[in-house]
């Protein structure tokens, strides 16, 4: 786990679930105590990501966070359109 960050880790995850993979785009914006993940994609594919009732945005948040853990930080997931 160590190789991969926690970054690359959401790009990989919604890249698998969007029908427009190249649309994806993934950000890091580090702060002193926590790391902000920003997710950006299609909006045809918003759908997909977030999942029925959020359920696959609550399962991306919780690996992000688990991640995190892992490597001793902190970090928040943010979808945006």
């Amino acid at each position: 786990m160590e190789d991969i960050q926690v970054k690359e880790l959401v790009e990989v995850i919604a890249k698998a679930l969007a029908e427009h993979p190249e649309e994806i785009h993934v950000t890091e914006i580090i702060g002193h105590q926590i790391s902000v993940i920003e997710l950006r994609a299609a909006k045809t594919d918003l759908g997909k990501i977030i999942g029925k009732e959020g359920r696959n945005a609550h399962a991306l948040r919780t690996l992000v966070n688990a991640a995190a853990t892992k490597l001793r930080k902190r970090a928040v997931l943010e979808i945006l359109e």
